[in-house]
């Protein structure tokens, strides 16, 4: 059995880690399988993902071939055997969209040309751009239940509570991403129906006719308003458009879990894959998050999976991954939800194969063990094996007739090279595998520690997928550019040692007690539900740091000043650069000391006697203190610097002080930690620079580790013990990773620093590159410089 309980993968009831790696078998001819799959499992890895493209079983349809009738390669029984035969689990991903650079994305040429009103109509009545389709059309969902009752049962087969090795199944891949990156919203007239019922069931009958001044039941008067909308309605539209597509996508994956469900798939979680990194960074991934949300949440036995492609995790993108990918998937979750990683990136990252681009060792070791740290169970390495596009069936003519736009060769930037062979990264990425599933039983059962701070999270901040131009532009552009200061303040409060959630700020009520203190990055757009959560949070004894902008609209763009009245603050305008002006800011009482800085934009307020932070040459307020209720609110409106100091001292203002620090002055560590329910721990730092570190550590004010500094070398990260108990010892602390557990030899690794081990233990102790001696109970191990791995064997 296979369950989702208490932010927890069991698997037969044992919490557990899942460490697999993307092997495409269709890639591949058969006799290679078998390499490639012990080449995973050297690795260290523990089961095999791999998507099931429709377009290559059933190439034309009615044609199925899940057996190897047409290509052995099309064998999925047999590959799936072989991985169990290997002692992995599964985790088919079947589609009907797989992306994975597979024409159509997946989908077989014959459903676009038999079935063309699943074609999308978007935006000006144009057809889609993109191979999208409307997912809800009844031929589209036909074909894709007669795909599923073709793959399905070999899957039920072999299901983990059935004695198989499948241990979850994903439906379909980054839903809503294809209609969001052309700006292109599905409105064939079958969504037109369904959305005007849906309102029909939102709003009265004189709310819904206020709203849209057009019959919403008379077909082409309705096609025209809500494609081409006009002014009047169009942020009503925006809004609404919004949020029913994304129920629309939960009615899709419950659609697709019938059909799987019809065909015995039961007992293994359904994943559902959320798209939205670019560019090597995550401030776009929360749109996926919003249209997914509902899909992942909408009843038991959903596990959210991220997708995110970040490259080299650096000071720029570290609060990306921590925040925006990590603690706003989580936020979103249901109660106990587990989240994990689907397309989880590894790999050299030349996805051109331009030469151009080689991430090092250190780029997945980063995101590996910050992902674990925040409560990921399933890491997917994608892609970790490469192959060879087989010919498409019936050529299309296209330029290449193969299954995939990549050519012959495809995963030309994976560990594995289409040819088998292996490529340094593959190295490195097996260190970092071998070293986590050391811990793994450890990990598995553990929870990240938090400071008493979170960050909020707005979904309607990322209802940014479709817009027009005019008023619903202005809305996105509106909330887009708060992107910027909120994580600058994260990566302002990680530098600073900060280890916090996020929680949703639109879903349910905020607790004072469960969050002391609230971070918000805030527009001046809020819904004003939100905007009467955060002044009830305040008046009840809350601290809150709001950043960006002072809210004083709602979602369409009306008045609404619930928050500014609650707080007794009165937005007057804005402060932007423009050819030779330069718009600077000083500070005022607290901030007194800190030097004028130059900002690019930000907001003002009527003067204030709370006042820290003010426009140069104007005095008006940009930053205020203020006490209200039980609670106090900072109000900083502006895209400040991260400036560490100041940020920290801040914080302080609303008593936050982190309880893991390390005395990295110019910033560039970040630390975290977990901790299960016996007091065992792990702490997790990264040196995210190109410059070795000499840190300190500090807890709850108290030095760590004896009083000694730990040397990290230039982007390098460790995981270290705190009160660990293994069969033979206890590790008090050790300053670095544990290597290996056996039943009478623990391992850990050596830095090329003289590392310390601290041992609890009953049983003799003898050590490999070490030195020990004893200390009352406890036995003291150093390790010797520029040693390798140290051995400590019990006796």
């Amino acid at each position: 059995m296979v369950e989702l309980r208490d932010r927890r993968l069991l698997i037969d009831g044992k919490p557990t880690l899942v460490f697999a790696g993307e092997i495409h078998y269709f890639r591949l001819k058969r006799s290679e399988w078998e390499d490639r799959v012990r080449k995973l499992k050297l690795l260290g890895a523990n089961a095999v993902a791999t998507y099931v493209p429709w377009l290559v079983h059933e190439p034309r349809e009615g044609e199925f071939d899940v057996t190897g009738r047409l290509r052995p390669e099309n064998d999925l029984g047999a590959f799936i055997d072989l991985c169990h035969e290997q002692g992995l689990w599964f985790l088919p991903r079947p589609g009907p969209f797989i992306m994975a650079e597979v024409k159509n994305e997946g989908i077989p040429y014959w459903v676009y040309r038999n079935y063309p009103e699943t074609v999308p109509i978007t935006w000006d009545g144009e057809k889609a751009r993109s191979k999208t389709l409307d997912y809800l059309a009844p031929s589209f969902l036909a074909a894709a239940e007669r795909w599923y009752r073709a793959v399905m049962p070999l899957i039920a087969a072999r299901l983990e509570p059935k004695g198989g090795p499948v241990i979850g199944v994903q439906l379909d891949n980054e839903i809503g991403m294809l209609s969001w990156v052309n700006n292109q919203p599905d409105l064939t007239e079958t969504f037109l129906c369904d959305f005007s019922a849906w309102l029909a069931g939102r709003y009265d009958t004189d709310a819904l006719k206020g709203r849209y001044p057009f019959d919403l039941y008379d077909p082409i008067p309705r096609a025209k308003a809500v494609r081409s909308p006009q002014e009047s309605y169009a942020a009503a539209l925006h809004r609404d458009l919004g949020d029913y597509q994304r129920v629309r996508f939960a009615r899709y994956i419950a659609a697709l879990r019938g059909f799987a469900e019809a065909q015995g798939v039961t007992g293994v979680p359904f994943i559902v894959n959320i798209h939205g990194t670019g560019g090597g960074r995550g401030r776009t991934y929360p749109i996926g998050i919003q249209q997914l949300a509902a899909s992942y949440t909408q009843d038991e036995g959903y596990l959210p999976g991220s997708d995110h492609y970040l490259g080299e995790l650096t000071r720029e993108n570290a609060p990306d991954l921590y925040l925006e990918v990590n603690a706003f998937t989580a936020a979103s979750a249901r109660t106990g939800q587990p989240i994990s990683s689907m397309e989880f990136e590894v790999g050299t990252g030349d996805y051109g194969e331009t030469g151009a681009v080689r991430q090092s060792g250190a780029s997945a070791d980063f995101k590996v063990r910050l992902s674990l740290m925040q409560g990921n169970r399933l890491l997917n390495y994608y892609l970790l094996a490469g192959g060879t596009n087989p010919p498409l069936l019936d050529p299309v003519g296209d330029g290449n007739d193969r299954v995939a736009f990549t050519g012959q060769r495809h995963g030309f930037a994976a560990p594995i090279s289409p040819e088998g062979w292996l490529d340094p990264t593959y190295h490195g990425l097996q260190a970092t595998t071998l070293a986590m599933v050391a811990i793994a039983d450890k990990l598995a059962d553990m929870d990240e520690e938090h400071d008493p701070v979170a960050v909020g999270y707005l979904p309607d901040y990322y209802k940014t997928d479709y817009h027009r131009p005019g008023v619903m532009e202005s809305i996105v552009r509106g909330v887009e550019w708060v992107r910027e200061p909120m994580i600058t303040t994260a990566r302002a409060m990680l530098f600073n040692g900060f280890r916090f959630p996020a929680v949703d700020l639109q879903t349910g009520e905020l607790d004072a007690k469960a969050h002391p203190a609230l971070v918000v990055a805030a527009a001046r757009y809020m819904d004003r539900s939100a905007q009467d959560r955060l002044a009830r949070y305040v008046a009840e004894g809350g601290r809150l740091l709001l950043v960006g902008e002072f809210p004083y609209a709602d979602m369409e763009a009306r008045r609404c000043v619930v928050l500014a009245d609650a707080l007794g603050v009165r937005p007057k305008g804005f402060v932007a650069e423009a050819p030779y002006s330069y718009p600077s800011l000083r500070g005022t009482a607290w901030a007194v000391g800190q030097p004028e800085v130059r900002v690019w934009r930000c907001q003002t307020f009527e003067d204030h006697p709370g006042a820290f932070m003010r426009v140069v040459g104007t005095d008006d307020p940009t930053g205020i203190e203020i006490a209200r209720g039980k609670g106090k609110a900072i109000v900083f409106a502006g895209n400040y610097p991260c400036h560490l100091r100041f940020f920290r001292t801040m914080l302080q203002r609303l008593d936050l002080v982190p309880g893991l620090r390390c005395d990295a002055s110019y910033g560039g560590v970040v630390t975290t930690s977990v901790r299960n329910r016996a007091g065992e721990r792990f702490v997790t730092v990264l040196n995210l620079d190109p410059v070795e570190k000499e840190l300190a550590l500090t807890e709850a004010s108290k030095p760590l580790f004896d009083a000694e500094p730990i040397v990290m070398a230039a982007r390098s990260a460790r995981t270290i013990p705190l009160n660990v108990a293994f069969p033979n010892a206890r590790v008090v602390y050790a300053t670095t990773d544990i290597l290996a557990v056996e039943v009478k030899e623990l391992r850990f690794k050596g830095t090329g620093q003289a590392e310390r081990i601290v041992l609890e233990t009953a049983h003799k102790v003898t050590v490999e590159n070490a030195e020990a001696r004893k200390d009352g109970g406890l036995i003291r191990i150093r390790t010797k410089p520029h040693a390798g791995t140290v051995v400590v064997r019990f006796g």
